[in-house]
């Protein structure tokens, strides 16, 4: 087994975040492992993976449609501030680490404790990628990198759906905004033909029970605390 999950294993290591010196708040290792949390990805004989592939033929006839696809394109940037930017309309306020430090810092190291999530399954599964599966090019260049990285679970899922929870804890008056935008963030994932739907069904479920971790960190409920009031002292 050691041999067989060393080359995805690499691969997944090799597309950890670096944007980042922060803090995590929580070990890894003290963590909930996803292989055990979440099921399977869908067998390709089965009814599941046959929805995963009309899924992906409606995110192909979404492409038609530009301004959606400048999103998709934008929202396949894999850096905090790509994500955050992404959110800022929903939010209610455009965040920053200049502007808004306090909520920048509770994101960040919210998905730096996250990240380490998804390794072990996107190792262990490797599941190929939609675009990779079809022999096509990626609807954006940002996700050529993760070519030969498991599709399963969902990285880009993992931070905006958790990044939604969050921010909705900060705003609870723009909940509503938050998680649609959250809600679209993730499908555009299926759009970019960078996931299946399956990976992001199961990556909300994921993402969720990371949430749930953190609300368990005092050093999270302390930043969450900081970010709450920055947040008021900007909105009035």
């Amino acid at each position: 087994m050691k041999l067989k999950l060393f080359f995805p294993l690499a691969l997944a290591i090799m597309s950890v975040e670096t944007f980042s010196q922060g803090t995590t708040y929580i070990d890894p290792s003290e963590l909930p492992e996803l292989i055990k949390c979440l099921p399977a990805p869908p067998d390709s004989m089965s009814a599941a993976f046959n929805y995963d592939m009309s899924r992906y033929i409606w995110g192909k006839s979404m492409r038609s449609d530009t301004a959606r696809v400048a999103m998709v394109k934008r929202d396949a940037v894999w850096t905090i501030d790509a994500l955050l930017s992404s959110f800022s309309e929903a939010f209610g306020m455009e965040i920053t680490k200049e502007g808004t430090p306090e909520i920048y810092k509770l994101l960040e190291s919210s998905i730096l404790t996250a990240d380490p999530m998804r390794k072990a399954p996107k190792a262990y599964y490797n599941r190929k990628r939609p675009f990779a599966y079809f022999g096509d090019a990626p609807l954006s260049a940002d996700d050529e990198e993760f070519r030969n990285e498991g599709s399963y679970p969902s990285g880009h899922t993992m931070r905006g759906w958790l990044a939604a929870l969050i921010l909705a804890e900060i705003n609870p008056k723009r909940a509503n905004e938050i998680y649609r935008r959250g809600w679209i963030y993730c499908e555009n994932r299926v759009i970019a033909g960078a996931h299946w739907q399956s990976d992001i069904d199961a990556t909300r479920a994921g993402a969720s029970i990371a949430f749930s971790s953190l609300q368990l960190s005092s050093e999270y409920q302390k930043q969450l605390k900081k970010a709450q009031k920055e947040f008021k002292k900007l909105n009035p």
